[in-house]
């Protein structure tokens, strides 16, 4: 037995989670499919229906923020005419809930109880063609273990060249001081400093540098440039270049101010970040569905309503329905078209007024972030959320699903407003992000020759009311790639 859901619900289930971007081509898609419906200009809308913005902003107070238990008033659509409207629209919206409940409950039961049949010989070799088939991009240390391969690395050598480049991040910077890693091994320092050297000739020009500076000039080193402007100013004047303090660096070196302007051009010219052209295309551009802004006391919620298309139903066949003279065939098939057309219509509205409830349960319960910022990010679940708004929590992290927020803050994915939380001596929660930037500000002001255990971190934050066990401390420490403090000792 295998359960379907409707079509309907599908599709109501792909408009909610998808974002903007991905929002167009899927109404552009039925758009195509169903000849009845078609895209209504702003300007035209806005002289047949509501004022700009009414039942798409709602204005946040303090006395709101205080009391998150309730829920903005609702306001529905009427498909029909697409005007809003505080009459219920139909019973949608628990149906919608109901199915989708039933759906997630039904997929969590089928991932526990299905046993996959046993694939015959050929479709596992098919199987195992294509994974053998995909291609996958070399990282930067990939690059460097291949190239350790076949340089002039011994085999004495081979696991310190290994630990090297394990030390070395995406962008091609050794992250380790050599201090560190031969206090770790037991192996002199001299022997690490003979394979650095080796990984430094390697390509992309400047990996392996422990700062900018030394990959600048790594790079103008593998160029020859050492007797020229541009090795001077990097060598002895990087922090006035990097201030852009040009007087400066004319003085130092004794070249006129335009010299040093061209050199600090061809400066530029060099690769900053060596390992950038072995990361993944990770470039993104968000579009903010939902916007906050600040308006002297209160906070102002507005959905993005300019990058959804605007949908009608076409008159023509509104026309064509009524004359006489059609056939039953023409005239239901007008009437399954403008069945699907209103449902599609209707699906949008919901997918905004949901998206906009949610950001307003946001702003009331982060207040504070939206004042101070990240430091006073409160936990919060997407079952409480959930609970104020009126939908299962499922829709919750739905609606959320790759939706961003843009605050007076910041521009921040939905979802990272949903995090669990730590117990403060007051009894009132903080989110476990908070702790966590105060933990690295903690270690960022330390004693380099006096580094902090866990154990005084626990201590400090107990002091500041925060109970934490030390193994979250370490955990928190690890993830921000913070070393335990044996290693980050400065001898």
């Amino acid at each position: 037995m295998q359960q379907v859901l409707a079509p309907q619900l599908q599709q109501s289930l792909a408009l909610l989670q998808a974002p903007a971007m991905e929002l167009k081509e899927l109404v552009e898609q039925e758009l195509q499919q169903n000849p009845l419906l078609e895209e209504v200009q702003m300007e035209d809308q806005e002289q047949s229906e509501r004022p700009s913005g009414e039942a798409d902003t709602q204005i946040i107070t303090k006395a709101e923020a205080a009391d998150p238990t309730e829920p903005p008033a609702d306001v529905n659509f009427d498909p029909a005419t697409e005007k809003p409207s505080t009459e219920p629209v139909d019973d949608f919206q628990a149906e919608f809930e109901r199915l989708t409940q039933l759906d997630q409950e039904w997929r969590d039961h089928f991932a526990e109880t299905n046993i996959p049949m046993r694939a015959s010989q050929e479709d596992e070799e098919k199987r195992q063609f294509m994974f053998d088939s995909m291609t996958v991009g070399t990282s930067l240390q990939e690059h460097l273990m291949e190239q350790i391969r076949v340089s002039e690395v011994t085999e004495e050598q081979r696991p310190l060249a290994e630990i090297l480049v394990g030390n070395i991040d995406d962008y091609g910077y050794l992250k380790a001081t050599i201090e560190e890693m031969s206090y770790s091994t037991a192996v002199p320092q001299e022997e690490f400093l003979e394979v650095l050297k080796i990984i430094q000739s390697f390509h992309p020009p400047g990996v392996g540098a422990s700062d900018l500076r030394e990959c600048l000039l790594i790079q103008m080193q593998r160029l020859g440039k050492q007797k020229t402007l541009e090795y001077k100013i990097v060598h002895g004047y990087m922090d006035a270049l990097g201030k852009r303090r040009m007087p400066e660096i004319a003085r130092g070196t004794g070249e006129d101010v335009v010299d040093v302007q061209k050199a600090i051009a061809r400066i530029g010219l060099l690769e900053p970040r060596p390992g950038r052209a072995f990361l993944p295309d990770n470039d993104q551009y968000v579009l903010p569905e939902v916007f906050v802004v600040k308006q002297e006391n209160e906070y102002l919620v507005t959905t993005n309503n300019e990058q959804i298309p605007h949908l009608r139903i076409s008159n023509t066949y509104k026309d064509l329905m009524s004359q006489a003279d059609s056939s039953s065939e023409v005239r239901e098939y007008i009437r399954e078209k403008i069945r699907a057309g209103k449902f599609l219509i209707k699906s949008l509205h919901q997918r905004q007024e949901t998206i906009r409830k949610i950001g307003i349960e946001i702003v009331v319960r982060q207040r504070e972030f939206m004042d101070k910022g990240v430091a006073f990010l409160k936990p919060l679940t997407m079952v409480q959320v959930a609970e104020v708004v009126g939908v299962h929590e499922t829709t919750v992290s739905r609606a959320v699903s790759g939706k961003y927020m843009q605050t007076p803050q910041g521009v921040f994915e939905m979802k990272y407003f949903f995090t669990s939380g730590i117990s403060t001596a007051s009894g009132e929660g903080m989110s476990n992000r908070s702790v966590k930037d105060m933990i690295a500000d903690i270690f960022k002001g330390e004693d380099p020759n006096k580094p902090l255990s866990d154990q005084e971190v626990v201590q400090m934050l107990t002091d500041k009311g925060i109970a934490i066990a030390r193994r979250t401390i370490a955990k928190y420490r690890s993830e921000l790639n913070i070393l335990p403090s044996n290693l980050r000792r400065v001898y």
